[in-house]
């Protein structure tokens, strides 16, 4: 499996910035794409932004283009989330996940073909 490991949540008041990082390690040659998703209590689960590693094809819900930037490191198996701009409504448990099975854009923001998830790290944005 792989292993992923997210940092950088922390809380901050609606307009700022947050850089959420996430390392894998394990067996990450066989790693299709890498994702972050959310998850607010009482929300479903949310595809946030995506990313594959070979072309570096990048995919983002809309209700966080224009704000989010995802983007990777391979020497450092690393993938980031750059938050600009963030809203209250952005505040959520954010996931790391790793897609080892699935290629093909239409597995990028769907959490149920991610094989690998990452502890989460807290986002609280505050008014």
């Amino acid at each position: 499996q792989v292993q992923l490991v997210e940092s950088g949540g922390g809380s901050v008041q609606a307009g700022g910035s947050l850089r959420l990082s996430c390392a894998a390690s394990g067996y990450t040659y066989s790693i299709n794409s890498m994702g972050w998703f959310r998850q607010a209590p009482g929300k479903e689960r949310e595809g946030v932004a995506a990313i594959y590693t070979g072309g570096g094809s990048t995919y983002y819900a809309d209700s966080v283009k224009g704000r989010f930037t995802i983007s990777q490191d391979n020497a450092k198996n690393t993938v980031y989330l750059q938050m600009n701009s963030l809203k209250p409504e952005d505040t959520a448990m954010y996931y790391c996940a790793a897609n080892r099975l699935y290629s093909g854009r239409w597995y990028a923001l769907r959490g149920e073909y991610y094989n690998d998830w990452g502890q989460g790290t807290q986002v609280t944005v505050s008014s």
